[in-house]
């Protein structure tokens, strides 16, 4: 069972980037999905969230209107459509996958920065120059 976060790089400011969070070894249709960021000297920050019927996502603050997150069942992945990035978007993303029988779809969509995961990604990382 495994999570593979890819897509981070460099990019300009106002650029875009997409991430790409691949499930191998389950389905992610029987799990919630979430985006984190940790920057440098900071605590780690909920980007993102979608729940397994891809319904209601949640954003950050500091990304709403800017990031979309979306989710392929037929590819087993989740993205994260990240566009008019800021240098403070520069940090470590992991995504990371709770099982839908721990909580509810509409549970998750307003709590899922705040739960628990039972699998994360390894880190891809995101470097936006000014």
């Amino acid at each position: 069972v495994q999570l593979q976060a890819s897509g981070g790089g460099l990019a300009q400011s106002g650029g875009s980037l997409r991430l790409s969070c691949a499930a191998l070894g389950f389905s992610l249709d029987d799990y919630h999905i979430g985006w984190f960021r940790q920057a440098p000297g900071k605590e780690r920050e909920g980007v993102s969230c979608i729940s397994r019927s891809g319904g209601s996502p949640l954003y950050g603050d500091s990304v709403k209107g800017r990031f979309i997150v979306s989710k392929d069942s037929a590819k087993n992945t989740v993205y994260l459509q990240m566009s008019s990035l800021k240098p403070e978007d520069t940090a470590v993303y992991y995504c990371a996958a709770v099982r839908f029988r721990a909580i509810s779809s509409s549970r998750y969509s307003t709590r899922c920065f705040e739960i628990g995961y039972d699998y994360w990604g390894q880190e891809t990382l995101v470097t936006v120059s000014s």
